[in-house]
């Protein structure tokens, strides 16, 4: 094992990576113990400018951003052919290794870590950073239940020099949206996508789109229609339903536009749960932020055949749930003006007991009186032309 990395003294291994291996070391300099992830850069040239390149690239895009919610970088350097970042030593574990370890957590739970992220990529993508990798292995559950997300490797920026090769696809095939899939151009709202799946198979034990190979994967992502989550799991409220629609629209106009109103309506929605008693128990740290593993775990137990379609469903289109979404958090004003605004009629039955039921106006009295006077004057004037012949 490496005992050296510039001026910082490496401890121990932590684990590996796709591009590398990471430590847990010292800084001397402030006595600080820090994460160093490194790559081996004794690569074929080729291979060592795009490793290289997207290696700096994550440095510089982590290091630019200063939230609760992202990790922070203190220092990138190189020694020999190691190219390494150090950052903040994370006491946590994965998401991914929660998940499996604690099955399905309570749905306020789910909402509070799905927020938090929802929160940290708003930041980003605020700062014209978006992430293109967010699954469950990228993202850090500390032992106060606080949510760091990690590994900006193949983040794009917009001054960014490392350009993705046309048709290159990168990417966690699971969790890519669907213009990712296609090779598009990205924007904030593919992280929205690859967030609400994660937070689906966080929900429901279950990933929205599955198959036996990537291809299978990346063609249920384009086409199929996954399955309301509380029709796999009854403890997930209609309000969630609609939200969970709503970020994984296929189409872009129809998802949500930026992170922070996902993040908005995650909290909203977890606010009208009960608490949980216990709180979600992280496992002995174990992990440490910036590991990228980007591997494809086959998954064993399907869901009901999926049906092939170009879009959702009625039953989860995202127009619709954006208006029931709107009957439960609006007031009816609102509500009347957003069903002017979607062509829609607003729900007649509210969904949340606490709102009253619209009523559907009935016409006026004189109205039924002035359409009987215009028949009669309908039918003198066909009498007199009659009689005039």
């Amino acid at each position: 094992m490496i005992r050296q990395l510039g001026r910082y003294e490496v401890l121990s291994e932590l684990g590996q990576g796709a591009m590398g291996v990471v430590y847990r070391a010292r800084d001397p300099l402030i006595d600080r113990i820090v994460a160093i992830k490194t790559i081996n850069l004794g690569l074929a040239q080729e291979e060592k400018d795009e490793y290289e390149g997207r290696f700096y690239q994550e440095a510089r895009a982590a290091g630019r951003l200063n939230h609760p919610n992202i990790v922070t970088i203190y220092d990138v350097g190189k020694s020999g052919d190691i190219a390494y970042i150090a950052m903040e030593f994370l006491e946590g574990c994965e998401l991914r290794d929660l998940m499996r370890d604690n099955g399905m957590l309570p749905v306020d739970q789910v909402l509070d870590i799905v927020a938090q992220v929802a929160a940290g990529l708003a930041y980003a993508h605020e700062h014209e950073i978006v992430h293109r990798d967010i699954k469950p292995s990228n993202i850090m559950v500390i032992r106060d239940g606080h949510v760091k997300i990690t590994d900006f490797g193949i983040a794009r920026m917009a001054s960014s020099a490392v350009r993705t090769q046309t048709g290159m696809v990168l990417g966690s095939p699971k969790y890519m949206s669907p213009e990712q899939v296609l090779g598009k151009t990205l924007d904030q709202r593919s992280d929205i996508f690859s967030l609400g799946v994660m937070l689906y198979e966080m929900l429901t034990g279950e990933s929205p789109f599955m198959g036996e190979n990537v291809n299978a994967i990346m063609f249920q992502t384009l086409n199929s229609v996954p399955l309301a989550p509380g029709k796999l799991n009854p403890r997930v409220p209609d309000m969630l339903n609609f939200i969970v629609a709503k970020a994984l629209a296929k189409e872009l106009d129809d998802r949500y536009q930026n992170a922070k109103d996902f993040a908005t309506d995650l909290r909203a929605c977890r606010d009208t749960l009960p608490r949980s008693e216990q709180p979600v128990e992280i496992p002995q740290a174990r992990k440490l932020a910036g590991v990228m593993v980007n591997e494809l775990r086959q998954d064993t137990e399907q869901l009901e055949p999926a049906v092939a379609t170009l879009g959702l469903s009625r039953a989860f289109d995202s127009n619709e749930a954006t208006m029931r979404l709107a009957a439960l958090t609006t007031n009816a004003e609102d509500l009347d003006e957003l069903s002017k605004t979607l062509k829609m009629r607003a729900p007649v039955a509210p969904l949340n007991k606490a709102r009253p039921v619209i009523k559907s106006r009935k016409p006026e009295s004189g109205a039924s009186f002035k359409l009987l006077v215009m028949l009669l004057i309908v039918l003198v004037l066909l009498v007199l032309i009659y009689l005039q012949r």
